[in-house]
């Protein structure tokens, strides 16, 4: 694996292994709940909006399983 890539995932596990990221996931989480409720939704911009801020919401959810996926493919490959 190259020093540059090696360093990313490196930073990257850091991060996800601090209080801090505990935090927030713990707050995005609770944020879902609430943009899922699409009972409010009172037209479809407003459905289409919802809908993006649960996919960016799921993606941070999501990324710490993906980057460990992605970095044990890539050791395998190298």
């Amino acid at each position: 694996m190259e020093k540059d890539l090696e360093k990313y995932y490196d930073n990257r596990f850091a991060m996800m292994a601090s209080e801090g990221w505990k935090q927030l996931t713990e707050d995005i989480e609770i944020m879902r709940l609430t943009y899922a409720d699409i009972v409010t939704i009172s037209s479809n911009e407003e459905l289409q909006y919802r809908k993006g801020q649960l996919d960016i919401i799921d993606w941070i959810l999501s990324l710490k399983s993906i980057s460990e996926a992605t970095y044990e493919e890539i050791k395998q490959d190298g």
